[in-house]
């Protein structure tokens, strides 16, 4: 049974940064994608950010130049580096890893707004 687990959220003014970190229970190597997604209230679920198994990375056109999204392989962990934030940011943000046909989620961690 894959796990996932985020960390690192919390609550952040306007202009700040967060980083965020998924922990895979199993060496991050075997699933094709692991990306960031976020869930608002009110909004439909959006994708942020991901890296591919190749270590490629894509990006959402609203974070490109604010969020860098990093890997280590070695920790088990895909990291989200979160610059500039502000309120449309605020959401719950899951990380999910695609295995073939299987798709893995965490439970997530809250970013909410301070301001």
């Amino acid at each position: 049974q894959v796990r996932l687990v985020e960390s690192g959220g919390g609550s952040v003014q306007p202009g700040g940064s967060l980083r965020l970190s998924c922990a895979a229970s199993e060496s991050i190597l075997d699933f094709d994608y692991v990306g960031w997604y976020r869930r608002a209230p009110g909004k439909l679920r959006e994708s942020i950010a991901g890296v591919h198994s190749g270590e490629g990375t894509t990006y959402a056109d609203y974070v490109k130049g604010r969020f860098t999204v990093s890997r280590d392989t070695d920790k088990k962990l895909v990291d989200l580096q979160m610059n500039s934030l502000n309120a449309e940011d605020a959401a719950v943000h899951l990380c999910k890893a695609d295995s073939g046909y299987y798709n893995h989620w965490g439970q997530g961690t809250q970013v909410t707004d301070a301001s």
